[in-house]
């Protein structure tokens, strides 16, 4: 089977960019980037490369959110438009439409979505929150607006319902009562239906908050009120009384009418439906529990679950459509959620994997007193949102087009790149065709509103997610040391069942006293595995137990395809895999790669009180400086990073993972290397002695899924002189402890000049420290592809060190010319590929790139970024030409150096919510905004910049929000959003014929405006609602504050009121005209009849 090798795409992704330009244009200076390093290099610099960015370039700006709503509360769909709205819990309502049109709402209060209802086709959206507030939505243009809201201060609401091409809504609240909100004006009716007057007079209970409003579908001056305890009334909107009224003993969740109007079905908490004619108000006309066991003649059904809603729709030649939630049997508690369809007599039960928020049912026609013809149901759940097809009677789902599912499991890590490969991207998709599942509905995607084009600007963009790792373990798989070794392990068959699943990979928890070395984490099955085509592993690599101590966090790792080499490291050292022969080339603690050279003496400590994690200390050393009051909330989140609920995870459960090993479709590989089990550090004699092991071919030929290797990262001698110390006698030390732990915090591979004295640059790794320092490790690789399978790649420290302030996070190269340089990878293919043939086939390597020229010349620079400063060096000289200390009171989460308009510039998002743009070279600042400040660490983690001014984090466990820093997109931006409001006309209503109207048919047209108006019904009470005009409306934008576009605004509306006089003036200019031409023609016609006659004759 043909593997689909992710590494060397992934390398590639951001060489292969045709803009990942050089530099031109004015000269760069030194203003404003800190004290510039004497030396020659620099005054060359200043003459060769001339930058071309500006301030003017830049602007922050929010474009578009991807994935699924997070916490959803509400749906609504507009049958003309065909776009469907969804509430969350915590205000954001995102519309969706045809892919591409995909708009994010947020309200300001940030309260609850309760409701939301369509003014269908008319573009406009009211929303229900549970701060008691109604806003309504302009949606005729791309970024919605809220025109009016609409704010009860005395009552909490529960419930509203909208009519068909009416503009008065219904408003139920908490305490029973009925209101009716005028949605042009957005103010409240003085007409109110008061729940003492709904209920009979002998009734001496309080009927509970309203639970449904709807209008009858035969007569709209007749409303349907649902109250919770059982009670519905059927309410005269003329004659101000209740018409009949409905008793029942369990509680109501929904209602809905049957299209003629004579009939209505209501759910029960019990899990009953009840069917009520009105001609028999008295006792249900069917009552049915779904789910509930039989019983004999005469006993009540057994009861179940509460049925929360149903739906009943009609069809002109078929049986009715009954469609609810819940009302599943007691006895099954494992059971989960479903959704029934209940057609004719056929009872269809849709198992969902996730609890139900709401439905919808789509119909064809969006009159109510029409046949339904239902055709699909809309089901929003916790995590997911589907749609089934109604129209088959396997009733399939529709493959969903949107990017909702980000992921299965929580999402820790995100890469972001711009302008990728097109032919990587119909790989991508031809891939995701073979895992597509099966069953899907052969119909196109319902909700298939609004319009959408590309826009000016166009290219393929891939955003990668990685997640926690779950893996599927046997208990044999653990491994165990012998016994004559160790102490044996607590028996495992006793505590564990024969399968478990655990968030990580699983260390084995021994209990007090128990010494282990060398122990990996998960044994592998020699066996061959089975795996489909996509993501295929070639190599797991495990960390081992060292002197007593587990493995650590691994806080660094590239890769380069070029080499073949992978390098990681965490607190303890650093370690350098060759995979391509799966040998270790070096495992050297992090004290000992500066050899004689350690800039930081390390002193004898106290042992730590209570140990924590080492990446946990390293990650919040700066918080605890900077943000005391933060602390504990964001060490919290930081543990448990992208969890859904909120409780913590255990230490013990977090002691059990580790990070460091890999899986292939659950089942761990076994372990090949032996160099690498004995838990020691090789030295370079060793290195090269694995090397040569087995020459000729690469090792581990084994028939398997993978090779799997341990590596043992040593415990430093001061950490072995901490252990047996006892206990710390003063809490001063910790300090100490934190700071002299050394961890790896990035690392590059380049081809760069290792020496000082080096003249050829050749193939380099990078490693930069939580200490600031940053260390030039040179690598001797093989040239030809043959030697690399065979001769042995040399990994030795160059004793080269440069120095920053804070942990170091970022580098990268430029050439002479200021052109941006890419590590050297290799070029993937296809290996499906019909052309290529597998005989003759040969690693194609890119090597010395470079955007701008080929030619690297005797120097380059090198620009490292740390948590507080950013430095340019010249290579090989090692002078450093820039320096820019870019926070002081806080520190730096993310760096990257990216190209914008073909030119280089570093990026930074700081924890103050800072986003910092500098040029390259000279680091010269050029934007500095306060956009998003540190309130959880998952942004932290997964916030990243890329090409093109592209930028994305993950806001919320299930969305990633993407904003743009450049100017030109934050212009164009307008252009590239989807139309939400499209001009459609609605659809007529059919002709119900002569007799039908007469005998059965609607009532007589009933006019609320009459009824509602302020002429009839009065003013309501001011105190009972508070109108407030939104930022859309008129009245918003007379109250807009001062700036540019309120300026603007206001010229506008001033310009639009002057045209507007004048066009009042020319007409009444024109009338006057008038009426002087038919004075002057009036006169003269008087003038002419009395003419000839005598004074005397008048």
């Amino acid at each position: 089977m043909k593997k689909f090798n992710f590494r060397k795409v992934l390398d590639g992704l951001t060489a292969s960019s045709p803009g990942s330009g050089s530099s031109s244009g004015s000269n760069s200076g030194g203003t404003g980037s800190g004290p510039l390093h004497p030396g020659g290099t620099a005054g060359v610099l200043r003459e060769e490369i001339q930058e071309t960015l500006t301030s003017e370039y830049f602007q922050i700006c929010k474009t578009v959110r991807h994935g699924f709503p997070y916490q959803p509360t509400a749906l609504a769909f507009d049958p003309v438009q065909k776009i469907l709205a969804i509430g969350t819990r915590t205000g954001a309502i995102r519309i969706l439409g045809r892919p591409g049109v995909d708009c994010y709402c947020q309200h300001e209060s940030g309260a609850a979505v309760l409701q939301l209802q369509f003014l269908v086709n008319e573009g406009a959206l009211v929303s229900a929150g549970s701060d008691d507030t109604l806003h309504l939505w302009n949606l005729r243009q791309k970024r919605p607006a809220i025109l009016h809201s609409l704010k009860f201060n005395r009552e909490r609401i529960t419930y509203c319902h909208l009519p068909f091409q009416s503009k008065w809504l219904y408003v139920g609240t908490e305490r029973g009562n009925t209101h009716i909100v005028n949605i042009e004006s957005f103010i409240l009716s003085g007409y109110v239906i008061m729940w003492n007057k709904a209920i009979e007079l002998s009734t001496k209970t309080h009927p509970g908050p309203v639970v449904h409003l709807s209008d009858s579908p035969r007569d709209e001056g007749k409303l349907l009120i649902g109250y919770e305890n059982g009670t519905v009334v059927f309410w005269d909107l003329k004659s101000k009384r209740a018409e009949l009224r409905v008793y029942y003993d369990e509680a109501i969740h929904s209602i809905d009418w049957h299209h003629e109007g004579k009939q209505f079905m209501c759910s029960h908490s019990d899990g009953s439906l009840t069917l009520w004619n009105l001609k028999s108000p008295t006792r249900p006309f069917q009552t049915t529990i779904p789910h509930g066991k039989s019983q004999r003649e005469g006993r009540k059904s057994e009861s179940c679950k509460p049925i929360l809603k149903v739906e009943y729709k009609t069809c002109r030649n078929s049986e009715p459509f009954i469609i609810f939630s819940g009302g599943l049997s007691y006895d099954k508690a494992c059971r989960r959620p479903s959704l029934t369809i209940m057609h004719g007599k056929a009872i269809t039960v849709l198992e969902m994997d996730h609890p139900i928020v709401e439905f919808l049912t789509l119909c064809e026609t969006p009159y109510p007193n029409e046949f339904q013809e239902p055709y699909a149901v809309v089901v929003l759940l916790e995590k997911d949102l589907i749609v089934v097809d109604l129209t088959q009677s396997n009733f399939p789902i529709f493959e969903n087009p949107y990017p909702m599912d980000i992921h299965e499991s929580p999402v820790t890590c995100t890469a972001y790149f711009a302008d990728c490969p097109p032919d990587l991207i119909l790989v991508l998709y031809s891939i995701g065709v073979k895992h597509k599942k099966q069953g899907y509905s052969n119909k196109e995607w319902p909700i298939s509103g609004g319009a959408w084009n590309l826009g000016a600007q166009t290219y393929p963009e891939i955003i990668i997610t990685s997640l926690e790792v779950r893996l599927q373990y046997d208990v044999e798989d653990i491994i165990t040391p012998e016994p004559e070794t160790s102490p044996p392990f607590p028996d495992l068959s006793s505590q564990l069942p024969s399968s478990r699943s655990l968030s990580g990979s699983t260390n084995t928890v021994a209990s007090e006293g128990v010494t282990k070395d060398s122990i990996p984490c998960l044994n592998v099955k020699t066996r061959p595995v089975r795996m489909p085509p996509g993501y295929q592993a070639e190599l797991v690599i495990q960390l081992v137990w060292v002197d007593g101590e587990p493995p650590q966090q691994i806080t660094s790792l590239a890769v380069s395809s070029a080499y073949g080499i992978v390098a990681f490291g965490n607190c303890n050292g650093l370690a350098v895999v060759d995979f391509i022969q799966k040998t270790v080339l070096l495992s050297m603690g992090t004290i000992d790669l500066y050899r004689s050279n350690d800039l930081y003496q390390r002193q004898p400590r106290s042992p730590r009180k209570n140990k924590q994690f080492i990446g946990d200390n390293f990650c919040m050393r700066g918080l605890s400086n900077f943000y005391p009051d933060l602390t504990k909330r964001i060490r919290t989140s930081y543990q448990s990073l992208t969890e859904l609920n909120d409780s913590p995870v255990p230490l013990e459960l977090e002691r059990c993972k580790s990070p460091t090993s890999d899986h292939v479709n659950g089942h761990c590989t076994s372990p090949t290397s032996q160099s690498c089990s004995s838990g020691k550090r090789l030295s370079s004699a060793d290195v090269s002695k694995v090397n040569r092991w087995a020459p000729g071919r690469p090792p581990f030929r084994k028939a398997q899924s993978a090779a799997c290797m341990e590596i043992s990262l040593p415990v430093t001698a001061e950490e072995n002189r901490e252990n047996s110390y006892n206990r710390s006698r003063s809490s001063s030390i910790s300090s100490i402890d934190k700071d002299s732990k050394e961890a790896i915090t990035a690392l590059y591979f380049m081809e760069s000049f290792a020496r000082k004295n080096d003249s050829t640059i050749s193939p380099c790794l990078f490693v930069g420290t939580s200490l600031g320092m940053v260390l030039i490790i040179s690598l001797n690789v093989p040239l030809s592809d043959e030697q690399r399978f065979t001769e042995p790649v040399i990994v030795l420290p160059s004793g080269t060190f440069l120095s920053l302030k804070g942990a170091v996070l970022t580098f990268s190269c430029m050439d002479r010319t200021g052109g941006l340089m890419q590590p050297p990878y290799e070029v993937w293919r296809d290996p499906n590929s019909v052309d290529e043939n597998e005989k003759t086939w040969k690693r194609k390597l890119v090597m010395n790139y470079s955007s701008s020229s080929q030619d690297i010349g005797d120097h380059q620079y090198i620009i490292i970024c740390s948590e507080k400063q950013a430095k340019v060096f010249s290579l090989p000289s090692q002078t450093c030409l820039y320096v820019h200390n870019i926070t002081e009171t806080s520190f730096i989460l993310q760096a990257d150096v990216v190209v914008m308009c073909n030119s280089a510039c570093l990026t930074c998002f700081c924890a103050n919510g800072h986003i910092m743009i500098m040029s390259l070279p000279s680091l010269r600042p050029m934007l500095d905004v306060n956009y998003l400040p540190l309130t959880d660490m998952r942004i932290a983690r997964t916030f990243c910049f890329t090409n093109e001014g592209q930028a994305l984090y993950l806001v919320s466990p299930t969305e990633i929000q993407r904003l743009t820093y450049s100017q030109e997109m934050c212009d164009n931006l307008q252009d590239m959003l989807g139309d939400l409001f499209t001009p459609i006309e609605t659809p007529e209503a059919q002709n119900r014929g002569f007799l039908k109207g007469l005998f059965g048919g609607s009532g007589q047209t009933f006019d609320r405006e009459e009824l509602f108006g302020e002429a009839t019904a009065g003013k309501a009470s001011r105190s009972l609602a508070q109108h407030i005009p939104g930022p859309g409306s008129i009245e918003g934008m007379k109250g807009a504050a001062g700036g540019v576009m309120g300026e603007l605004t206001r010229a506008r509306i001033a310009l639009d009121e002057r045209g507007q006089r004048l066009g009042e003036l020319e007409e009444k200019t024109a009338g006057m005209m008038t009426s002087a031409e038919a004075f002057s023609k009036h006169a003269h016609e008087l003038m002419l009849k009395y003419k000839d006659k005598k004074w005397y004759q008048f």
